[in-house]
């Protein structure tokens, strides 16, 4: 059963940066979408960036410009560069991937996703 593990969360003061790493374990398919999502307590999970097997990304409104989404292949493994942050940044970051490998549109997935990770928690706070 695949396997997702996100690291890198933590508190940084507003204006700062932090790098989130998803390694993805038992991968069976050639292709891929991971995308990193968030959630705050009481408002829907959002898209904030995808990336597909080949590389191509897509970016919520909201991030675009401050947000950089990468990938290692072997072993499959997924990065999220955040820089520019703020508070309306803080929530709780998910990992996860679908097969089908399309891209979305605002930094989602275009299909069901497959699995997700854990969550991991960033706090923007001064």
């Amino acid at each position: 059963q695949v396997q997702l593990v996100e690291s890198g969360g933590g508190s940084v003061q507003p204006g700062g940066s932090l790098k989130l790493s998803c390694a993805v374990s038992k991968w069976k398919w050639d292709e891929h979408c991971i995308a990193w999502y968030r959630q705050v307590p009481g408002k829907e999970r959002e898209g904030v960036a995808a990336i597909d097997a080949d590389g191509k990304t897509t970016y919520s409104d909201s991030v675009e410009g401050r947000f950089t989404i990468s990938q290692d292949n072997n072993p499959l493994k997924v990065y999220l560069e955040m820089t520019s942050l703020g508070s309306e940044d803080s929530a709780r970051y998910f990992c996860a991937i679908e097969s089908h490998g399309d891209l979305g549109v605002q930094g989602r997935c275009k299909y069901l996703i497959d699995a997700w990770g854990q969550g991991i928690l960033v706090t923007i706070s001064s």
